[in-house]
């Protein structure tokens, strides 16, 4: 079937799939926003939610769009992004995301979301479609991105612990009960900027396919907002199972540990989102969470638990490939 000749209705479709499937991104990814300050207990679950939500929806006015760009042109070479192949895409992501959200299990749904672009655009083209600097560049942070977080967030318990050295325990508590409602808005910021942004990119290639957004590719403002607002409603459901692997399963959070934690993992996102990397909030917040654990003891970090969650991430790119490149093979042919 030529992909130019689709009717409206169907592209349609796609985009209400593509919002689904950031919903269900906010949905699986809430932990990561809410998980330390839930288990802190600064804020009660359903108020949490709500301020992780606020954040996600409003980050569109703090950063660029060079996330979505990579999304759209840089993992795939955008002549082969035809309806078929970013509906398979779709697929790949979404079913991996439910299998381990079912688990419990912190995956990335970035990562998901880009196995199944390269999967559909392998079943289309072969591995030539593939855009090796895009694709190694995302890759690459699934290493990255959980170090940057664990090394960050050693450096700040450190720095941060000889700041506090002659104040009570109770008086940090309480300073950092405070401080972690800007961590954790700042955290819910930057996670909203970087995934929120992978939805609009592969909506924004969708129509570019089609020939609805002119000549050249860009991101218009309504698919900005659309997957702004589909990943906030999905983060104020929130995906519990994942909030307590995250925020008391990996180790034990004070609100200092937690002001760390998500420290930690803002910068590492705002810093991704400012050079147009697609990294998963995910991996990000993992590592933050293992380096404060790190910094009481190393026994204070559940190791059989964080290896089982980075063979879920080793897993990820590939399982989502190759759920994608199936269904290229059954829907696209």
């Amino acid at each position: 079937m030529n992909a130019l000749h689709l009717s409206l209705p169907f592209i349609v479709a796609i985009v209400a799939v593509a919002l689904a499937f950031d919903f269900i991104n906010g949905l699986h990814d809430a932990a990561n926003s809410i998980a330390t300050v839930v288990s802190t207990r600064v804020l009660e679950p359903k108020l949490a939610v709500a301020w992780a939500a606020s954040f996600n929806f409003i980050a569109f006015l703090f950063f660029g769009l060079s996330v979505a760009k990579t999304i759209g042109t840089g993992i795939v070479d955008p002549a082969v992004m035809d309806p078929w192949v970013i509906l398979s895409a779709l697929i790949g992501a979404i079913a991996w995301n439910l299998f381990t959200w079912w688990l419990g299990f912190p995956s990335s749904s970035s990562h998901a979301l880009i196995g199944g672009i390269a999967g559909a655009g392998i079943a289309k083209g072969g591995f030539s479609v593939l855009v090796m600097s895009g694709f190694v560049k995302t890759a690459s942070a699934i290493v990255l991105s959980p170090l940057a977080g664990l090394i960050l967030a050693v450096a700040l318990m450190i720095a941060l612990s000889w700041l506090v050295r002659r104040s009570t325990p109770f008086a940090v508590d309480q300073r950092f009960r405070k401080l972690q409602l800007l961590s954790a808005s700042l955290y819910s910021l930057g996670h909203g900027g970087n995934d929120a942004q992978k939805t609009m990119g592969i909506i924004a290639v969708l129509l570019y396919s089609q020939g609805l957004i002119g000549g050249e590719f860009h991101v218009p403002f309504w698919v900005v907002i659309a997957s702004q607002l589909a990943m906030a409603l999905g983060t104020m459901l929130g995906g519990w199972k994942i909030v307590r692997t995250m925020g008391s399963k990996i180790t034990e959070l004070k609100p200092f540990q937690g002001f760390c934690a998500e420290t930690a993992g803002a910068i590492s996102l705002f810093a991704a989102t400012w050079l147009g990397v697609p990294v998963s909030t995910t991996h990000t917040i993992t590592g933050a969470i293992v380096g404060v654990g790190m910094t009481k003891r190393a026994s204070a970090v559940r190791w059989g638990l964080a290896g089982q969650i980075v063979w879920a991430w080793i897993f990820t790119i590939p399982a989502a490939a190759a759920i994608g490149f199936a269904s290229y093979w059954v829907i696209g042919r």
